[in-house]
């Protein structure tokens, strides 16, 4: 089974005089937005993000920022089979707690034997202590799939800004919860799972890492199985410095089950302004856009699952 997880960033599918259009992989409004060539980029970014999930070739894919479930349908058929994807007949993206309607979102297959939101899930559900003990406890959502014996943990954690010290802890707060409900599901600790998607944690190897009750040895970091750096997924040019929020956390019995499975991370689809990339671009990638996305792809093979 081969799996991957990407931030797709900001996919949203509107109507703009009667027409449905996704948006570009871009953050906020940008100068491109009122272009002319606006429309002709924003089917670029998408385009290029296609290219770069049938290059992957996944079994199953993680995405995040997804609008809808619109939004999900509408990339699959107008830009992943046009762009000769095998089709995705399991789709999944349900409504989260993110203001601005950007939620996890799944694509897969083979069935999916179960499909779990946590959306509404809270402190006080979970026996946990914190602010806010009846108010949804997760920034955006953990939905939980289950396919061929694998359980998929997939979510996306609050960004380290506009305030830091406010992230890091709603970040520890979902750590938190979805350890919880990991070991609720599997009590006795064994059971294969794994996490992954945005946790948004700048260095999940430090020892103030928010995400620490998810880490060793409650799971294993399978980017640990690459040279330090290799690692990275993410890179901010106003910063020039890379990190690596996007994460494959596997529990210690499907890393025993795969000692040999290593992630790949793919940052080709990425634009040239993320300058620690050396090798090479997909054709139409621009300096900052077109791109696929600010995010690269991972993805890992767990053969014989």
């Amino acid at each position: 089974m081969r799996i991957a997880t990407f931030n797709i960033q900001n996919m949203r599918l509107r109507h703009p005089d009667g027409q449905p259009r996704l948006d570009g992989a871009e953050d906020g409004p940008e100068a491109s937005d009122h272009a002319p060539a606006a429309a002709q980029l924003n089917r670029m970014d998408r385009r290029l993000a296609a290219v770069l999930l049938r290059e992957i070739d996944a079994d199953v894919v993680a995405l995040q920022e997804v609008f809808d479930q619109d939004t999900l349908d509408h990339f699959h058929d107008r830009y992943l089979l046009a762009d000769g994807v095998r089709p995705y007949p399991h789709r999944i993206c349900l409504p989260g707690n993110d203001g601005r309607g950007l939620d996890v979102a799944v694509m897969s297959r083979r069935p999916l034997d179960e499909v779990h939101s946590h959306a509404d899930v809270t402190l006080r559900d979970l026996d946990l202590s914190g602010e806010k003990p009846d108010a949804p406890a997760l920034r955006r959502d953990c939905l939980l799939v289950t396919t061929g014996g694998l359980t998929l943990v997939i979510c996306h954690f609050k960004a380290p800004w506009p305030d830091p010290v406010a992230a890091w802890t709603t970040r520890r707060q979902e750590a938190q919860v979805v350890r919880r409900l990991i070991e609720r599901r599997f009590p006795g600790g064994e059971g294969h799972w794994l996490i992954l998607g945005d946790l948004n944690e700048p260095d999940p190897e430090g020892e103030a890492a928010a995400i620490a009750p998810l880490l060793a040895p409650f799971s294993v970091d399978l980017l640990t199985r690459l040279p330090p750096r290799e690692r990275w997924t993410y890179f901010a040019p106003e910063l020039g410095r890379v990190s690596r929020p996007d994460a494959m956390l596997a529990s210690p019995a499907l890393a025993r089950r795969f000692p040999r499975a290593r992630p790949q991370v793919l940052r080709k689809g990425m634009g040239h302004e993320i300058t620690p990339v050396k090798a090479e671009r997909l054709g139409p990638v621009g300096w900052h856009r077109p791109h696929a996305s600010d995010h690269a792809a991972l993805w890992v093979a767990f053969d014989g699952l």
